[in-house]
């Protein structure tokens, strides 16, 4: 096949499609990726074609307002030359980026969307997704959340309208269906089978298990004495003040662990005070470290909780934004780890979550389960056959 891909440069969005591009020049398929400048250098040498995705503002402000999907259009239209020379037989869209999907179908390529993280349609009696909510227990919980159905039901309906004013906008035609951003061809979700509420799937939907991908980088030792390991990793892009990453070296300080912690490039203003038991670096290969480590401590973005699960590590969450609070209440329900809510992200709460997370015995064993599970279901293999499947099919 020759595959587009397109995705979003934000990490929790082209990382997943980096690793579902190796998974396919892997197989033998040809594959151009579409995001930011950034990953252009990874992306070429893993042996895909790159074109630089348009960065512009997306979102309106203030100072700069918008219509919906005013840089959607505009995108999409400059993606259609890229398309059109790449000549792809399908492509892949990440869910938050409308462009090449908008792009491929003007070209008359069958497209396919990417879920890098858990699946945010929810059917009704399930809390609203993102909230942080978790799934009731009872009958009575399932009719108290579908109160919400109706307005939950409002803001996709305003969604679907504004999205099909953009398609208007293009030349195309409506969709007659709600989350939009969802292909009804085929759409692949790469998250754990775990972490996914019981339900009925529909036919167009797989879940394909994670989607592992991270720049090189190195392993850094934890500080030498005995006790746990426990790894402090910060999102890249929430909490600019590093509130996580100060209550847990502060909290961690008097604890019996050694801490291995991250600023992720972001150095702190103003400084971050680093115990005797700990070690402050601005990068690191999760990869390389997480295996060594026995807790990990984190705002809860998907790829870090996956990359975590991947190595074996039980975590304390404490959500910022985005799908975090989400992550948060899955793990909560799967039972693989502690939710820490952003109120109690102080010294003191994260030591007694990573004290509870520590002692819990039950979590240790599920995550094993859970590892050896993602160790024996490769996501990009499972995402390129279905990929391959679709293809022979005739992509409806």
């Amino acid at each position: 096949m020759r595959v587009l891909l397109g995705a979003f440069g934000d990490p929790g969005h082209a990382f997943p499609m980096l690793a579902l591009g190796e998974a396919l020049v892997a197989r033998g398929h040809a594959v151009a990726l579409q995001t930011w400048r950034r990953w252009e250098e990874p992306g070429t040498a893993a042996g895909m074609t790159f074109a630089a995705a348009p960065e512009y503002q997306v979102f309106p402000t203030r100072e700069r307002p918008l219509k919906p999907y005013a840089a959607a259009v505009r995108a999409a239209a400059e993606t259609r030359p890229v398309v059109r020379s790449f000549a792809p037989d399908v492509a892949v869209a990440d869910i938050l980026t409308p462009a090449p999907a908008l792009a491929a179908e003007l070209e008359g390529v069958p497209v396919a969307t990417l879920v890098p993280h858990v699946h945010p349609q929810l059917p009704p009696g399930f809390p609203p997704y993102a909230i942080g909510a978790r799934l009731p227990r009872t009958a009575v919980g399932s009719g108290l959340w579908r109160a919400t159905d109706r307005l939950v039901a409002r803001g996709l309906e305003r969604g679907r309208r504004e999205y099909n004013e953009c398609r208007a906008r293009l030349g195309l035609g409506p969709l007659p269906w709600l989350h939009t951003g969802l292909s009804r061809s085929l759409t692949l979700v790469a998250t754990l089978p775990q972490l996914e509420y019981p339900r009925d799937w529909p036919r167009w939907l797989r879940v394909v298990g994670p989607l592992l991908w991270e720049p090189p980088g190195e392993r850094v030792e934890a500080p030498p004495g005995p006790g746990p390991v426990v790894l402090v990793a910060p999102s890249t892009a929430q909490d600019p003040e590093h509130r996580l990453l100060r209550a847990a070296l502060a909290g961690l300080a008097g604890e019996p662990v050694r801490v291995i912690a991250t600023y992720n490039g972001r150095e702190p203003s103003p400084p971050v005070t680093v115990p005797g038991n700990a070690v402050l670096v601005p990068w690191l290969s999760y990869s390389q470290t997480m295996p060594a480590c026995d807790l990990v401590v984190a705002h809860g973005g998907h790829g870090t909780l996956m990359r975590a699960l991947a190595c074996g590590c039980p975590v304390v969450l404490s959500p910022a934004g985005g799908d975090m609070a989400e992550n948060a209440a899955r793990v909560d329900w799967a039972g693989l780890g502690v939710r820490l809510p952003r109120r109690l992200c102080t010294p003191r709460g994260v030591r007694l979550a990573a004290r509870r997370a520590l002692g819990r015995t039950s979590l240790a064993p599920r995550v094993r389960r859970v590892a050896a599970w993602i160790a024996a279901h490769d996501g990009g293999v499972r995402a390129a056959e279905e990929l391959e499947a679709w293809f022979r099919r005739g992509t409806p």
